[in-house]
């Protein structure tokens, strides 16, 4: 499980670098805030349609497993843009069941750094973070932060997403995979 944790703080840490990188000499802040604007104003639009939520079974009793929803039937949408880089920034809403069946809201802004293959560039890999709210049944709906890392798989406008969610045992440790069509 530590090592769970700490690649995901680590990709977190990567991805938070990145951007930081980006940051001009009026400071990181107004980077962010700049970034979020110019998404805000992206003309490209995403549909997200969550696929499946795999409970990483050395974490989990089986019992536990067997009783969870792994198909979290849901539908999201959002803004995005690629910045000069070829980088992916992202503000979206998505809701899903989650794994007890109930309903999921999340929102968020996402940015991913990718790497591109190909003569025509049209394949890539993401690595990056998104900083979300979500509200769960089991926690009263009170407003929760996640900071998540975001890795994915994208052939021109369509791209298979994933965030892993830390935890403790029987807890978290979940595998939350999403396909995203840009149009």
């Amino acid at each position: 499980m530590k090592a769970v944790i700490t690649t995901s703080a680590l990709l977190f840490t990567l991805s938070f670098n990145a951007i930081a990188e980006e940051a001009t000499d009026d400071g990181i802040w107004e980077t962010i805030k700049s970034n979020v604007k110019q998404t805000w104003d992206s003309p490209t639009r995403d549909l997200y349609v969550p696929l499946n939520t795999w409970h990483n079974r050395a974490m989990y009793d089986k019992d536990k497993v067997d009783s969870y929803n792994e198909r979290p039937w849901g539908i999201g949408y959002g803004v995005s843009r690629f910045d000069n880089d070829g980088n992916w920034h992202s503000i979206y809403a998505m809701e899903f069941q989650d794994s007890h069946n109930e309903f999921e809201p999340i929102v968020g802004y996402g940015y991913q750094k990718n790497w591109y293959f190909g003569k025509d560039r049209d394949w890539r890999l993401g690595l990056g973070f998104t900083a979300a709210i979500t509200a769960r049944h089991d926690y009263s709906y009170i407003p929760l932060p996640l900071p998540l890392p975001l890795f994915s798989i994208e052939y021109k406008r369509f791209a298979i997403q994933n965030t892993y969610i830390p935890g403790t045992y029987n807890n978290g440790n979940v595998l939350f995979t999403w396909a995203r069509w840009q149009f």
